[in-house]
């Protein structure tokens, strides 16, 4: 087995890891809906907002692979690192659920991205992730409007479609404070003017989920004491399960090529 590789602490690449993390994890629980989408045409869209988010997640892994001081490629960071070096949300690892809990966190993260994606191209003084999030606000603006979309279909939909979504509501509100809790990571990246606070995004993010949840008649839970902590490598029983399915290759058959 391929063994692991370990990364120095450096704050600017930890940060740009907190963001390719989550959508690296995420596209990968998304594209667990591949061939069981409910219908072809979701099927199919599900599968390329997956590609979207690992394009992302490759872009900002190749140029963070080159900051610390071991260069490594986006696959070894993708496939190389252990569990505890991953700094996603807790939020993308749970399990895919139903739809519902698809629509929902998608919806979640994608607000959060392209919130976050917006102020990078506009104001990273790192001219390689300006880029980086210039192209991919466009692709998190579509993510947001299809998640919303389907919110209102579902929520306005049968009794059993809305039971669903509130399900799926109160299974993921409480992970979506650690979305925007703040620590030195976040504190070195702003002094940087490498990129904003999470903290400075849950305003924008708040701004227009709260119109669309009164659209579909839905009421945005209360924020509980609970914070989970994926963002400091400390992540939920559902992670390595996750990770020895998408390593699995890499890690039995190292360099292997089709």
């Amino acid at each position: 087995m391929q063994a692991s590789i370990t990364l120095a602490p450096d704050a600017t690449q930890q940060y740009l890891l907190r963001i390719a993390d989550t959508c690296l994890i995420l596209a990968q629980r998304t594209s667990e809906w591949c061939g069981h989408g409910p219908v072809l045409e979701e099927d199919i869209a599900l599968a390329n907002m997956a590609l979207d988010l690992l394009g992302q997640s490759r872009a900002l892994l190749a140029h963070a692979g080159t900051l610390g001081a071991t260069r490594y490629d986006e696959d070894q960071l993708a496939f190389l690192r252990d569990e505890r070096d991953y700094r996603n949300v807790t939020l993308v690892e749970l399990p895919r659920g139903d739809f519902a809990v698809t629509v929902l966190r998608n919806l979640f993260v994608a607000g959060f991205l392209k919130a976050l994606w917006a102020r990078l191209a506009e104001q990273s003084k790192d001219a390689e992730l300006a880029a980086i999030a210039a192209k991919a606000l466009k692709e998190a603006r579509y993510h947001q409007q299809h998640a919303a979309d389907w919110l209102l279909r579902l929520a306005d939909g049968t009794a059993e479609s809305r039971r669903r979504v509130e399900s799926a509501l109160a299974l993921l509100w409480p992970y979506t404070a650690e979305l925007f809790e703040d620590d030195a990571i976040d504190a070195a990246a702003d002094g940087a003017r490498l990129g904003p606070r999470w903290s400075a995004l849950h305003e924008p993010w708040l701004a227009e989920l709260v119109p669309l949840f009164d659209a579909a008649n839905l009421a945005l839970p209360s924020t509980g004491a609970f914070r989970s902590t994926g963002k400091q490598g400390r992540h939920s029983e559902h992670m390595g399960f996750l990770l020895a399915e998408m390593q699995h290759l890499q890690r039995a058959y190292p360099g292997g090529a089709w």
